[in-house]
């Protein structure tokens, strides 16, 4: 049987009267009544709703805005299709609803003046509750309360006054499924056709689509608005291009990079901004990932860019190659945390220099009128003076006590390898090349300090090519074809005599005076004996903070005999004899029979009546295997582990039989 028929209006109309109407207790079912109305009739009378008239529940205005503005979205998505779907039935004394999930109306749509009337009388205005426990058997409230498309005709209705009208309602759920409202579409008994459900049931599948789509559309936003935060917030530069090199996404830090701040770089051409003619490579041609791969970029405006560049292949579901993913970095920035990495940073200053005498004093002084420029500086001395030691300090005194400082020995590189230590080398430049190419020396330098140690042994052919270098403030790499500017401070430094050099053609003219802006003389130890005690002192304090706490001084003799030495090996003499003589020591002081042999036969001032300790009698084979140690050690400079790889020996074992034969390798170190 139709629900719109007269005879089941009229059966239902009996059943009303005598359940509702008349308060006679319901049974379990009623077969002529279809369930989903008897079971809301049932709730109906549970809840205690009122079936002869409407009550009045619209929500204060204030009340009313508020509910307004939290469903916005629901009202914005949804008021399009409302009005479509009323177009189609204008002027039939229709009217459409649009609750939220509670059932109260926020937006209604007729603009006939009849049925809005009708609409009054029956208590349906915006704002008003159609909520189930509130108004009964109805369209809105059995709809949401059973979850499911429902149309309810004349007297299904549990308020008597309802049952003139039919309600077509379908609840409309959120991207996860929650109901959040409903759509109902409201008309008089006799005008409604069942396909009426149909179209709402259409308008709402619309609304879910269209509020799934902005849902996702703002997710997309959200995720997109986090990309961009996020690609603004990284140190590096980023440039995101299509396969058409258009750039779709980029921060700030790479149009710095690029050296192009004012331009938008959003939807240009790669090819446009970049002159890859000009360039060490086309990056556009990229066709699998590299990383930190060093590349020379000329932009548009003529700007040559040293750039260390990783690219990582953005594909899509199927593995196609959809664009690429640049990552930029500076090469003097990626070079400074190498250098870091690697440990090129200056430790000593001004204040690790010890001395006492005026002509050290004199050294220091000049040596830091020399931190206080950034002219090149020239180190002289003999070996072990501490020409290095000046250098660290004077970098560290100055502006670039930051950067990193490298030192470079340059009579301790084979020839063949100087100049790509100095200067780098491109991928492939010779055998045995890194492809990816490797920075010089001068480039890790860049933003401090390169130290050459033993500048005078430096070959003739690269003396050109550094003096180039401090001319121009550029160094091309082995292979190469582009300059690269490098901001390095030059220090240098040699035991011979660089004039001398000169005259004998052994050192270049021009790279002398290049060299010479800024001599600093560090004297021989011969010549600042008063600095002899106060090292002395120095370097028992040092190895006491190594475990020799036994050690509080040295004798007046032991002194003496020290203080008359010639010290042909400088400060680093002193040094490795004192640490010898503190491993030596029996007492709390140094005396004269810790004085290594060297020392007193080497010493025309020694004390008359002092005689050289006698030394230990081994067995001949004793005596044998100890002679072969300090040949190995004398060999390999005191370095024990080499020592011990020479002579098949584990290295653990070498110290015990050092131990045993009272042999100090420290004695062997140059």
């Amino acid at each position: 049987m139709e629900s719109r028929s007269k005879d089941y209006q009229k059966i239902l109309l009996d059943y009303w009267n005598q359940y509702i109407g008349n308060g006679t207790p319901m049974p379990k079912e009623i077969p002529h009544i279809r369930p989903v109305i008897y079971e809301s009739w049932k709730r109906s009378k549970e809840n205690g709703v009122y079936p002869f008239e409407i009550k009045d529940a619209t929500l204060k205005k204030e009340d009313l805005d508020q509910l307004l503005r939290r469903n916005q979205n629901l009202i914005q998505v949804s008021h399009s299709y409302i009005q479509n779907l009323y177009s189609h039935v204008k002027g039939s004394n229709f009217i459409i609803a649009l609750t939220d999930s509670h059932g109260y109306v926020i937006d209604l749509v007729g603009q006939d003046k009849k049925i809005q009337d009708r609409a009054k009388r029956s208590g349906l205005t915006l704002g008003c509750s159609r909520k189930e426990s509130y108004a009964g058997t109805n369209g809105i409230g059995t709809c949401l309360e059973t979850g499911t498309p429902i149309q309810i005709w004349g007297c299904e209705h549990y308020i008597e006054p309802h049952h003139n009208y039919v309600c077509s309602a379908a609840p409309i759920r959120n991207p996860r499924g929650l109901i959040i409202g409903c759509l109902d579409f409201v008309g008089p008994v006799e005008a409604v056709h069942s396909h009426t459900l149909a179209m709402v049931c259409a308008a709402v599948d619309g609304i879910e689509k269209e509020l799934k789509m902005k849902e996702s559309y703002e997710r997309i936003t959200m995720v997109n608005n986090q990309l961009l935060t996020t690609i603004q917030s990284i140190n590096s530069g980023i440039i995101m291009v299509d396969n058409l090199g258009i750039i779709t996404q980029y921060n700030e830090r790479a149009k710095q990079f690029l050296r192009l701040p004012k331009l938008d770089l959003y939807r240009k051409n790669l090819a446009n901004i970049i002159d890859f003619g000009k360039s060490s490579m086309n990056i556009l041609d990229t066709r699998k990932d590299f990383a930190n791969r060093e590349v020379t970029l000329c932009n548009n405006l003529g700007n040559s860019l040293n750039l260390s560049l990783t690219a990582s292949i953005i594909y899509d579901g199927f593995h196609e190659k959809q664009g690429i993913l640049f990552v930029i970095e500076e090469q003097r920035r990626v070079h400074k945390l190498v250098s870091k990495m690697s440990g090129f940073f200056a430790r000593y200053t001004f204040d690790s220099i010890i001395s006492a005498s005026p002509a050290m004093e004199e050294a220091i002084n000049i040596g830091k009128l020399a931190a206080q420029n950034d002219s090149t500086v020239l180190i002289l001395g003999e070996s072990g003076t501490g020409k290095e030691l000046m250098a660290q300090a004077i970098h560290n005194a100055s502006d670039r006590s930051s950067g990193p400082f490298i030192a470079i020995n340059c009579s301790s590189l084979p020839r063949g390898l100087i100049e790509s230590e100095l200067f780098g080398y491109e991928g492939g430049s010779f055998t045995g090349a890194n492809k990816e190419g490797n920075p010089g020396k001068f480039e890790l330098a860049s933003g401090g300090t390169i130290f050459l140690d033993e500048i005078g042994d430096m070959p003739l052919d690269l003396q050109a090519t550094l003096l180039r270098v401090i001319q121009t403030r550029e160094i091309t790499r082995i292979g190469g074809k582009m300059a690269k500017p490098v901001d390095v401070r030059i220090m240098a430094a040699t035991n011979v005599n660089l004039a001398e050099s000169v005259q004998s053609k052994n050192f270049r003219e021009d790279l002398y005076y290049r060299l010479n802006v800024f001599p600093v003389l560090i004297p021989a130890l011969e010549q600042r004996k008063e600095d002899i005690p106060v090292l002395i002192d120095h370097f028992i304090q040092g190895y006491d903070h190594r475990g020799k706490s036994h050690i509080s001084g040295i004798s007046r003799e032991a002194l003496q005999v020290l203080m008359a030495y010639s010290w042909p090996g400088n400060v680093r003499e002193l040094q490795n004899i004192i640490e010898r003589m503190v491993n030596m020591s029996e007492g709390p002081l140094l005396t004269e029979r810790d004085l290594p042999q060297e020392i007193l036969t080497g010493n025309q001032n020694a004390p008359a009546n002092f005689s050289p300790p006698i030394l230990k009698k081994y067995p001949a084979e004793v005596s044998s295997e100890r002679s072969r140690i300090i040949d190995q050690l004398r060999q390999d400079e005191g370095n024990v582990t080499k020592s011990a790889t020479a002579l098949g020996i584990p290295k653990r074992t070498l110290y015990r039989k050092l131990d045993k034969y009272n042999i100090d390798p420290a004695a062997f170190r140059l």
